[in-house]
């Protein structure tokens, strides 16, 4: 009987799966906005979710969940930087931004991004 699978595979075993997730997320919290492709994106998206979430609780278990994931660097900013600008929000840290075809072989690229890290736009009064 055929069950829902949920993830994806990338053509990849375990392993480097896992490996491709850690070094986007890696990418993702240092730069603050990535493109890559749309499906990369959405696996993406869950995953820096699931860490931002973990990464919240601020206690010591936790940072050290994320050591076992990232560089030093990586987890202190998601820890000391990151993290803080979610306090309040329960969910939707990041935008996927579909941005067309890529040119060389057709993959569908999109811009997935970190809310509330970047400055917000002052109004321009009229």
């Amino acid at each position: 009987m055929r069950k829902r699978i949920k993830g994806r595979k990338f053509h990849r075993k375990t392993g480097p799966r896992k490996a491709l997730l850690k070094t986007l997320a890696s990418s993702l919290i240092l730069k603050e906005k990535i493109e890559t492709t749309e499906a990369k994106a959405k696996e993406l998206s869950s995953f820096i979710e699931r860490e931002i979430t973990k990464a919240k609780k601020g206690d010591l278990p936790a940072r050290r969940g994320m050591a076992k994931l990232f560089a030093p660097k990586v987890v202190k900013k998601l820890m000391d930087k990151i993290a803080p600008l979610y306090k309040k929000r329960q969910g939707g840290y990041t935008r996927i931004i579909k941005t067309g075809s890529r040119a060389s072989d057709g993959a569908k690229m999109a811009i997935i991004e970190l809310l509330e890290t970047q400055n917000p736009k002052s109004k321009t009064q009229k």
